[in-house]
């Protein structure tokens, strides 16, 4: 697993909800030694030499941004529900192709925001920094490749690869008792849910809260509770949920089951309610082409290598299922 390597063991006692933050500097660099999920504090990075390492999590963090943007071998825009699963990823592919090594950039930001980043020819603002990278891979959902590749920006054939499904994350304990989709109708539970606008998976919730209980649970959920601040919706789901839920700000989200694994395998205050196949709904992850994609050999090298069965028994750690593709 890949999780912060912390300045000195005792920290490793440090309480995940405490808070508390520590300086420490010399002369090479400066270390956050406060502990805010989900931050990895650069285990994520693939750049070999780092220079001068500025980071303070709370404040100054890019955490969906990794490796060394100026002058990759691979670009890799990636819809952020396994950012957690990129840095052994990127570690088995680099394995099989060395000449790769420190050569990779990729993101993790919903994919959504990903496609308006390749409208923009690849620009992006974060804060008070602009860089461009231009993809040369886009994954996401199946149907959100698909989509991109009919409008131009992908060049087909879209390439599955695994699928995954939906659970409700709660606080360690889960307090607020939630039992199942039709508990997040209650007015006393405070949610944090993903926004139709930015996030895909929005729609997957909105079809399992509809089984779970009629449009009426919908309604609830994402209106009635959104405008009476009982439910507020993320911009990142998968960095906002989890550490709203263990700063105590929200009692429940709805997730993918691999988010819940990754932060329970983590040691973090979290667990997961299981959401029945019944009501549950099934994403198949997928990635293509980018179109004008600068290095596309190594685009295709990519698509190739996640499907391999080193690439699927990473994913397996997270509880990410091999797609069955049928033949005629």
């Amino acid at each position: 697993m890949y999780y912060p390597k912390w300045a000195a063991a005792a920290m490793a006692a440090i309480s995940i909800l405490s808070g508390h933050c520590a300086l420490a500097q010399d002369s090479s660099k400066v270390k956050d030694l406060g502990v805010y999920p989900p931050w990895q504090e650069g285990r994520n990075n693939d750049a070999v030499q780092r220079g001068f390492e500025f980071t303070i999590a709370d404040a100054d963090n890019l955490a969906d941004f990794h490796g060394d943007p100026v002058d990759p071998l691979l670009s890799l825009y990636v819809g952020g529900n396994y950012f957690f699963a990129m840095a052994p990823l990127v570690a088995a592919f680099e394995a099989r192709y060395p000449d790769y090594k420190g050569r990779l950039y990729w993101e993790t930001i919903p994919p959504g925001l990903l496609v308006r980043q390749m409208q923009a020819g690849g620009r992006i603002t974060v804060g008070n920094m602009t860089w461009t990278v231009k993809p040369d891979v886009y994954l996401a959902g199946k149907s959100a490749v698909q989509k991109q590749i009919d409008t131009g920006l992908l060049v087909g054939p879209v390439v599955p690869y695994v699928t995954n499904t939906l659970a409700i994350m709660v606080p360690k304990g889960n307090p607020a008792h939630v039992k199942g989709l039709a508990s997040l109708g209650d007015a006393k539970i405070r949610l944090a849910m993903p926004n139709p606008e930015f996030e895909g998976i929005a729609r997957q919730i909105s079809a399992a809260l509809e089984q779970a209980g009629g449009k009426a649970l919908v309604e609830q959920v994402y209106k009635a509770k959104v405008a009476d601040g009982t439910s507020v919706l993320t911009h990142i789901h998968h960095r906002q949920t989890p550490l709203w839920i263990m700063q105590g700000k929200a009692q429940a989200g709805v997730t993918w089951q691999s988010e819940v694994a990754f932060q329970m395998q983590g040691g973090h205050a979290i667990e997961g309610v299981d959401i029945p196949a019944s009501e549950n709904q099934t994403a198949i992850y997928a990635g293509a082409l980018a179109k004008g994609a600068p290095h596309p050999q190594a685009a295709q090298r990519w698509l190739t290598f996640i499907r391999s069965p080193d690439a699927l028994a990473i994913f397996g750690r997270y509880g990410f299922k091999p797609v069955i593709e049928s033949h005629p």
